[in-house]
This record gives C-alpha cells, sequence and structure tokens, in this order.
C-alpha cells in the first residue's frame, strides 16, 4: 500500500485489508490528498477511528464507509416509516445477527509463512504473533489481535439502521454479556446493550445486539416470524416494526393492516460506490451519506461494544475525551500501542 499511495496519479483508495490495517493506510492516503473508501468497521480501535474521522472532516477528504446497504430503497423505506411516528416513539432497539466469528480454538502453534505472504507487514502495528494458517485468510476476524468478532463485522450493517432512523451517535453507557472473556479469542456468542441519551424531541434509546443466534426474551410475544435471524426490530409505543435488508414489516398485523406508508423522502441512491466516486469527482465531501463524520461514530459504539465484553463491566462512556470514566484499564484497548517501526 505504500507503493500504491506513491503514485501521484493515483486520487482515490479503497481499503478492505484486515480490521487492524485500516487506520494506518486510510490516513497515510488522507494525508497525501487522496480521498478514502474504507470498509467496515472503519478501523480496529476507537481513538483510530475518531482520528480518521477528524482528520477527513477537518480536511475535507472525500470519504465512505462500506456499509453497503445503506444504498438500498428498503433501509430507506424504514428511515422514513420511523421519522413518521408510525410507530410512535421509539425508546428500545434489538439487532439480531446470526453469524459466528468466534469461538475457536487457542493457536498453540506456530509455522513458517508462505513465501507469496510477507506476514510481517501483515501483521503491521498489531502485536506480534507467529504464523499460523487459522488465520488467514478470514478468520483473523476471530482474535481480537487482528478483528473484533461478529459485532466488529455486522454490528456496522445492522446498527446502520438505528444510527439512520433514530439520529443516534455517542451512548452513554454500555455493558455486554457471553461466555468468559478470553484475551486472544473472539467469543463464539455476545450480547451487548447501548444507552443513548434524548436527541432534541426524541426521547434515550436502549439498543441491544444479539449475536451467534440468541434472540431477546420477548421475540415470541412480539408476534414475529421464528425463522427470521437477522434484522433490526424497533419497539414503539403505538407499534413495532421489523426490517432487515431488504423487507420490513409493521406489528401487531391486524393494527396496522390498511396502513398507507409516508410519502418518500429519502432520494434513492445512485449506488453505495457510485455515490463516493462521483463525490470525488466534484471534490464534495459532504455528499456521500456514510462519510466518516457518519459512520465514524457508529463504528465507535459498534468497538464500545466488544470493549464492554471484554473487560466483563458495564462502562460509563465520556465521547469527549474518549474515556470509560469508571474504567481506566479500557484505556489499553480504546488506544492500543503499536508494534515498534509503526505510527499513525
Amino acid at each position: 500500500f505504500r507503493k500504491l499511495l506513491g503514485q501521484k496519479d493515483v486520487e482515490a483508495v479503497v481499503i478492505s485489508t484486515p480490521d487492524h490495517m485500516h487506520a494506518i493506510p486510510a490516513v497515510m492516503a488522507m494525508k497525501l490528498g487522496k480521498h478514502v473508501y474504507c470498509e467496515k468497521p472503519m478501523t480496529h480501535s476507537v481513538y483510530e477511528t475518531r482520528a480518521l474521522t477528524d482528520y477527513a472532516r477537518e480536511n475535507k477528504r472525500v470519504t465512505q464507509m462500506g456499509t453497503q446497504i445503506h444504498a438500498e430503497k428498503n433501509y430507506r423505506r424504514v428511515v422514513e416509516l420511523v421519522k413518521s411516528g408510525a410507530i410512535g416513539s421509539v425508546r428500545e432497539v434489538h439487532v439480531l445477527c446470526e453469524k459466528v466469528w468466534g469461538g475457536m480454538k487457542p493457536i498453540t502453534e506456530s509455522m513458517e509463512p508462505p513465501t507469496n505472504i510477507h506476514y510481517d507487514l501483515w501483521v503491521g502495528p498489531a502485536a506480534f504473533r507467529p504464523y499460523n494458517p487459522t488465520y488467514l485468510p478470514a478468520n483473523w476476524r476471530s482474535y481480537w489481535n487482528f478483528g473484533s468478532g461478529s459485532l466488529g463485522d455486522m454490528g456496522c450493517h445492522y446498527i446502520d439502521l438505528a444510527f439512520w432512523a433514530l439520529d443516534l451517535k455517542y451512548p452513554t453507557r454500555i455493558s455486554a454479556e457471553g461466555p468468559p472473556p478470553d484475551k486472544e479469542n473472539c467469543p463464539k456468542q455476545c450480547t451487548a446493550h447501548w444507552d443513548f441519551p434524548a436527541r432534541g424531541d426524541q426521547p434515550p434509546v436502549k439498543l441491544s445486539w444479539y449475536d451467534g443466534g440468541v434472540k431477546p426474551e420477548q421475540y415470541k410475544e412480539w408476534g414475529l416470524n421464528p425463522k427470521w435471524t437477522y434484522g433490526v426490530i424497533f419497539i414503539g409505543d403505538k407499534g413495532i416494526l421489523f426490517a432487515d435488508y431488504s423487507i420490513h414489516k409493521l406489528y401487531p398485523e391486524e393494527k396496522f393492516k390498511g396502513f398507507t406508508p409516508p410519502k418518500p423522502t429519502i432520494a434513492n441512491s445512485i449506488g453505495h460506490h457510485k455515490e463516493w466516486v462521483q463525490a470525488c469527482l466534484h471534490n464534495d465531501w459532504t455528499a456521500p451519506l456514510c462519510r466518516f463524520d457518519y459512520s465514524g461514530p457508529l463504528t465507535e459504539t459498534v468497538l464500545l461494544g466488544t470493549l464492554a465484553y471484554r473487560l466483563g463491566k458495564t462502562l460509563e462512556w465520556d465521547p469527549i475525551q474518549l474515556k470509560c470514566t469508571n474504567a481506566p484499564e479500557a484505556d489499553a484497548i480504546i488506544r492500543p500501542t503499536y508494534r515498534q517501526g509503526w505510527t499513525l
């Protein structure tokens, strides 16, 4: 990537490396005047996310995070429904994700890396772990040193819908539960909770995440399809709205028979990637809907969920100071020490 960024004819870059290698090439690209499209999650640590967000805004770089589903029509219609008040005030959201990245056996054996892999460069700024083929090409997601488990992989896709519909930004309190935390391995299942303060006339919201096939205790009484294993459930004081990538339904069904949805107000996207490309061509850093100004707080929220799980305690979050006010031990994960030779 350093050779690529040195090319003067490269004006913008797409970063699809493993999570632990997002931040450094992204910042390097922006400092060289290039625009950045970065896959989710934006970075591997909260500090990195804030650094990218601030730099992109202050220097007017065109950015976009790879939450491609944000550009689909279904998410737009769901946001319009919630904002129209169709289900009333929303104080509770539940996010389901059956996917599993975690629960792997500990890696105890080291091997020589293949000659076609520059393994030292692949490890990059992360703490060094001897090569083992388990990590590559995808299972690095299951290890804290390189990834953030199922929540880190999929949280930005699904929690995005709640962020957009409810104008969320920074949580104030975070907790999580699951199997006993392991220092190296991400869990097979994690349930996380975030408390968000009131926003204008919108009430405080409690957002919960369930991966590994777990569902909220109230799922059956809500009358939702038992076959649904991925999606977002908005609990309003006038009804319930379920949505996944392609469908959305209002409950109780009998209450919403004959319901007329609000007139569309959010224009259809020209395409998630094309939004970014067009913004690059016009040098309009405010145009992409998932620019770092929006996706940064979303990514921070996801990473704070993994942090609460790893520490095994409820965290009180100060988003200004980037501190867990009741957990100084969190600092080492919020801003991990880079391996010698690497700086942001």
